[in-house]
């Protein structure tokens, strides 16, 4: 074990630490994303209490990321195309979701509709990586019943 790696004082805080992040990118030549919290959905509703369709929007940075990420990626929204959601298996083929509210339609609860209805649209756990310096989307999924579960700093692009 790298001395560095044994000297930590704080073997549960350390490692999401700036200090251990960044001596971790050192010694890999890959560069640690941000840190976020990582949420687990409650049990899935019978359906979606909002209506959602399929999208398609190749452009769209919530879209592309999601595509850079995962796998079996799913795009839907609300009518008009306020809101978007993505789901796709992620980090060790779990569910995961993301969602992005248009800037002209928050603050009327769209996002905690979203993050609601998502477990419904796959089988199993479904989770969620939020910075928690997005408040907007840490209130949504907390409104919507998702439970913090631990933090994670995923490395490469």
């Amino acid at each position: 074990m790298q001395a560095w790696i044994a000297a930590a004082p704080d073997p549960i805080a350390a490692p999401l630490s700036a200090r251990f992040l960044t001596a971790l990118a050192d010694e890999t030549g890959v560069e640690p994303g941000v840190v976020d919290a990582v949420l687990v959905a409650p049990a899935a509703p019978v359906a979606p209490a909002i209506p959602l369709q399929p999208l398609h929007r190749p452009g769209h940075l919530r879209v592309q990321r999601a595509h850079r990420h995962r796998t079996d990626v799913q795009v839907l929204g609300t009518p008009g195309g306020a809101a978007v959601l993505s789901l796709g298996r992620g980090l060790c083929g779990r569910w995961e979701v993301s969602i992005e509210v248009d800037p002209a339609a928050r603050g009327r609860g769209l996002g905690t509709a979203l993050a609601a209805a998502a477990p419904a649209l796959v089988d199993g756990p479904l989770w969620a990586q939020v910075a928690p310096a997005n408040t907007a989307s840490m209130r949504s999924f907390l409104a919507a019943g998702y439970r913090v579960v631990c933090a994670e700093s995923l490395f490469g692009s």
